[in-house]
């Protein structure tokens, strides 16, 4: 049987090339977590797994073995060996990867060369390529210095950090803004998937910038997914600088965000209907989220405001009531609870500035390196 193998020193390669790869594992798997670049070509359906499986534990590998075979053979075997062959013609640098980069691997490996193609399949599989990303995660704090980008809700964060190229986007990995209003029309990923995205953008990030690390100051939590403890830890106690910017920027900022383009992503999801519904759910939810901290009569109040500026955008077209709740949104809650977090932090604030001067510091920075 060929045994032609891609290494497992290599694997931090594999990441930052973007290699296209087949995931033989059962949907089930891939499901629960994958990597950015990877397809799901299963070499067995969920079904076809959890019989083999059993057959294993009761009459052992061989038995399994000869099982496996027999139901994926014929015609269904003929249909997902075009199914790779085809992968692998559009993607001639693709490999192939079970669980364990065992017998899946060199089963999936021997059919495809007898079909007339060579592909490696990766050593050590998901398992090692997985634990190979927790470790790139789990040393950045010891390898990197890191650095904080804090900032007044609005300040525009986020599009600072995608134009340095020291910076990772921690929020783009968990496809969430980190805020109460942070939800986007398309799922978050699994926190397996969201850990591995964040692996791979540091070892690009690492190869881009390797003297500094700059991130967002987060939560441990961005939505639903959670930072790894030891990678939080670190940005706790890194430097802090502070993106400055005026009220009537944050303001207009914010609209975009929350309003314009939330509005457009619901109706192009769901149409124009049910994504207006949708969109203002999405709001009223928002506000409810952090009702107690804001106190019903505010909350009551803002959703209220929220229900009008919509009327008005609809009737009118006039989105300048939205600047209003948003407006209050900021200091009645926002606002208070960012300056109460960097006070606490504020022995570790090193510089202060708007856009031009964070970049004109930056950049110094990295001429002195």
């Amino acid at each position: 049987m060929s045994k032609l193998t891609y290494p497992a020193s290599a694997y931090s390669t594999l990441f930052v090339e973007d290699r296209p790869m087949v995931d033989l594992r059962a949907p089930i798997e891939f499901s629960k977590g994958a990597f950015p670049c990877s397809n799901n070509l299963p070499l067995m359906t969920d079904r076809e797994r959890e019989l083999v499986g059993t057959c294993y534990k009761q009459q052992g590998p061989d038995a399994a073995l000869a099982l496996g075979h027999q139901l994926v053979n014929g015609t269904t075997k003929q249909q997902r060996v075009d199914a790779w062959l085809g992968f692998l013609a559009a993607n001639p640098d693709a490999l192939i990867y079970c669980f364990r980069g065992g017998q899946r691997s060199q089963i999936s490996q021997q059919w495809i060369k007898a079909a007339g193609l060579e592909v490696a399949y990766i050593e050590g599989g998901y398992k090692a390529m997985r634990q190979h990303l927790i470790e790139v995660i789990d040393q950045t704090p010891q390898r990197q210095p890191m650095l904080v980008l804090s900032g007044i809700t609005g300040s525009g964060k986020t599009d600072f950090l995608l134009q340095r190229p020291e910076a990772v986007d921690l929020e783009g990995a968990a496809n969430h803004r980190g805020s109460s209003f942070g939800k986007k029309t398309t799922p978050q990923p699994t926190q397996i998937n969201f850990e591995n995205q964040l692996a791979v953008s540091l070892l690009k990030q690492q190869q881009r910038s390797p003297e500094l690390l700059l991130l967002e100051d987060e939560s441990y939590l961005i939505g639903r997914n959670a930072l790894p403890k030891d990678f939080y830890m670190g940005m706790q106690q890194a430097n802090v600088i502070v993106l400055e910017a005026s009220f009537e920027q944050r303001i207009q900022r914010l609209r975009y965000e929350y309003v314009d383009r939330m509005l457009n992503d619901f109706v192009a999801r769901d149409g124009e209907q049910a994504g207006l519904n949708a969109f203002v759910d999405y709001l009223h939810q928002s506000i409810n989220s952090i009702r107690k901290r804001l106190g019903h009569q505010n909350a009551d109040e803002l959703i209220a405001m929220i229900d009008t500026a919509i009327d008005e955008q609809l009737q009118r077209n006039n989105l300048q009531l939205h600047l209003e709740w948003i407006g209050m949104l900021l200091t009645k809650y926002y606002d208070p609870m960012y300056e109460y977090q960097l006070a606490k932090k504020s022995e570790r604030v090193i510089f202060r500035g708007d856009q031009q001067a964070l970049n004109q510091w930056l950049d110094q920075r990295q001429l002195q390196a």
